[in-house]
């Protein structure tokens, strides 16, 4: 199947990279994926998500947000509200060069922010966010607050000087108090309750980066939401290979009820 290389301009003038996975056939619809907190559009599994969900008909886009991956722009100036901009902006892209996508997936912080983007598109009167008729979140957090505490614990630094070296995967990366502030000051719980979209959550009970019990407060945050588990798997779906596809062909199945 094919893969394109693509990239566009965000409201901040910063250049964003993506790669758009097609099938072989015209798709049945199209989705956009984001990605997790410092790991970018090529982790292995949401590549290999994408490219799945490809050869059962649908259209995907994974991209990197503003300073990750092949992203322009710095890291340390990105917080969560630049998460959901370049979501959104991916959103447009794909309305403008294809179709709009039908279909937002999000991966632990990326599922935040197209829960946030979701929440949005409830509202929404006309436009690209107005197409989006579901969401798909995998290992997504209920909320920011945790993840802002976790980075804030990590190094005294941040709280001193206003930034610090945190070590995420085995690399250093530089966390900044305005990326804390967004996190902490982000009242996730109240958005998700106003997502008026069909949700499948797809969480693992053995997830020890974001626990079992953030799924449970998604499940009973608002109508529409359904549940699978990923039993055995971990956060990124590294352990055990056929998780990837179960995860994609989960999320093909249900979401053709709704493209």
């Amino acid at each position: 199947m094919p893969s394109q290389r693509v990239s566009w301009t965000n409201p901040a003038g910063v250049t964003l990279a993506g790669v758009l996975e097609l099938p072989d056939e015209a798709p049945i619809g199209h989705a956009v994926f984001a990605h997790c907190f410092t790991c970018s559009k090529d982790l292995k599994a949401i590549v290999r998500v994408s490219r799945h969900l490809a050869s059962l008909g649908i259209a995907v886009l994974r991209f990197d947000f503003t300073g990750i991956g092949n992203s322009g722009g710095r890291f340390e100036q990105s917080n969560f509200e630049t998460n959901v901009v370049d979501l959104k902006s991916a959103i447009d892209w794909l309305a403008q060069h294809h179709a709009p996508p039908g279909l937002i997936i999000g991966h632990s912080l990326g599922g935040a922010a197209a829960m946030a983007l979701a929440a949005e598109s409830s509202q929404a009167t006309d436009g690209p966010l107005k197409e989006i008729t579901c969401l798909a979140t995998l290992a997504a957090p209920s909320d920011t607050v945790h993840l802002g505490n976790f980075l804030l614990s990590q190094s005294d630094s941040i709280t001193s000087a206003g930034q610090g070296q945190v070590n995420i995967g085995g690399r250093e990366w530089t966390i900044t108090q305005q990326l804390i502030d967004s996190l902490r000051g982000r009242d996730l719980p109240a958005e998700i309750a106003t997502i008026r979209l069909p949700h499948l959550i797809l969480h693992s009970p053995d997830d020890q980066t974001v626990k079992w019990q953030h799924a449970m407060t998604l499940l009973d945050s608002g109508p529409l939401k359904s549940l699978v588990t990923l039993d055995g798997a971990d956060h990124l779906l590294i352990k055990q290979r056929q998780d990837v596809t179960f995860v994609a062909e989960q999320i093909a199945v249900w979401a053709k009820r709704y493209l």
